[in-house]
Protein backbone atom coordinates (compact mmCIF):
# COMPACT_ATOMS: atom_id res chain seq x y z
CA UNK A 1 0.00 0.00 0.00
CA UNK A 2 1.03 3.42 -0.71
CA UNK A 3 1.73 6.14 1.68
CA UNK A 4 0.23 9.35 0.41
CA UNK A 5 0.60 12.84 2.11
CA UNK A 6 -3.24 13.58 2.43
CA UNK A 7 -2.40 16.35 4.61
CA UNK A 8 -0.02 18.00 2.45
CA UNK A 9 -2.67 17.92 -0.67
CA UNK A 10 -5.30 19.46 1.91
CA UNK A 11 -2.90 22.50 2.60
CA UNK A 12 -2.06 23.35 -1.19
CA UNK A 13 -5.82 23.01 -2.12
CA UNK A 14 -6.59 25.35 1.01
CA UNK A 15 -3.98 28.09 0.61
CA UNK A 16 -4.43 28.03 -3.46
CA UNK A 17 -8.51 28.19 -3.60
CA UNK A 18 -9.64 28.03 -0.04
CA UNK A 19 -11.40 25.21 -0.46
CA UNK A 20 -11.72 22.07 1.45
CA UNK A 21 -11.61 18.92 0.71
CA UNK A 22 -14.76 16.93 -0.30
CA UNK A 23 -13.40 13.50 -0.69
CA UNK A 24 -10.15 11.39 -1.61
CA UNK A 25 -10.24 8.28 -2.73
CA UNK A 26 -7.42 5.74 -3.46
CA UNK A 27 -4.92 8.43 -5.44
CA UNK A 28 -7.52 10.90 -6.09
CA UNK A 29 -8.52 14.26 -3.95
CA UNK A 30 -11.51 15.88 -5.11
CA UNK A 31 -12.03 19.73 -3.18
CA UNK A 32 -15.32 20.91 -2.98
CA UNK A 33 -17.29 21.87 -6.35
CA UNK A 34 -14.91 19.45 -7.81
CA UNK A 35 -13.14 22.02 -10.69
CA UNK A 36 -10.06 19.88 -10.28
CA UNK A 37 -8.87 16.64 -9.05
CA UNK A 38 -5.31 15.94 -7.18
CA UNK A 39 -3.72 12.51 -8.08
CA UNK A 40 -1.03 11.38 -6.31
CA UNK A 41 2.30 10.47 -8.30
CA UNK A 42 3.05 6.98 -7.12
CA UNK A 43 6.52 7.19 -9.04
CA UNK A 44 7.23 10.87 -7.13
CA UNK A 45 6.05 11.51 -4.01
CA UNK A 46 6.84 14.98 -4.20
CA UNK A 47 4.70 15.77 -7.11
CA UNK A 48 0.89 15.89 -7.64
CA UNK A 49 -0.83 15.55 -10.52
CA UNK A 50 -3.51 18.07 -11.91
CA UNK A 51 -6.99 16.85 -13.98
CA UNK A 52 -9.45 19.98 -14.67
CA UNK A 53 -13.22 19.38 -15.43
CA UNK A 54 -13.87 19.74 -18.37
CA UNK A 55 -16.43 22.71 -18.03
CA UNK A 56 -13.76 25.18 -15.73
CA UNK A 57 -13.32 28.33 -17.19
CA UNK A 58 -10.58 29.04 -14.28
CA UNK A 59 -8.02 26.62 -15.35
CA UNK A 60 -5.20 28.71 -15.95
CA UNK A 61 -5.53 30.49 -12.81
CA UNK A 62 -6.34 28.02 -11.09
CA UNK A 63 -3.31 25.90 -12.31
CA UNK A 64 -0.98 28.65 -11.76
CA UNK A 65 -2.22 29.24 -8.02
CA UNK A 66 -2.12 25.50 -7.35
CA UNK A 67 1.57 25.62 -8.61
CA UNK A 68 2.55 28.60 -6.43
CA UNK A 69 0.81 26.68 -2.96
CA UNK A 70 2.89 23.57 -4.14
CA UNK A 71 6.37 24.90 -4.49
CA UNK A 72 5.94 26.71 -1.05
CA UNK A 73 5.48 23.25 0.06
CA UNK A 74 8.46 21.96 -1.62
CA UNK A 75 6.47 20.17 -4.07
CA UNK A 76 5.55 20.21 -7.36
CA UNK A 77 2.44 20.02 -9.91
CA UNK A 78 1.93 18.59 -13.31
CA UNK A 79 -1.12 19.02 -15.57
CA UNK A 80 -2.21 16.28 -16.95
CA UNK A 81 -6.06 17.47 -18.80
CA UNK A 82 -9.21 16.67 -18.51
CA UNK A 83 -11.84 14.73 -16.77
CA UNK A 84 -15.78 14.60 -17.32
CA UNK A 85 -18.07 13.15 -14.72
CA UNK A 86 -21.45 11.57 -15.69
CA UNK A 87 -23.75 10.49 -13.26
CA UNK A 88 -24.91 6.45 -13.51
CA UNK A 89 -28.17 6.04 -11.42
CA UNK A 90 -26.93 6.21 -7.88
CA UNK A 91 -23.06 6.34 -9.11
CA UNK A 92 -20.72 8.79 -10.59
CA UNK A 93 -18.28 7.84 -13.49
CA UNK A 94 -15.09 9.71 -13.87
CA UNK A 95 -13.52 9.19 -17.10
CA UNK A 96 -10.33 11.42 -17.84
CA UNK A 97 -10.15 12.77 -21.33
Amino acid sequence: MEYRNLEKARTIIDEATGLTVAYAYDDLVFPDYTAFIIQFNDKDDTNFLCHFHEDCDEKETLFKELSKACIKNKCSLTLKGDFKLTQKKEEVELQFI
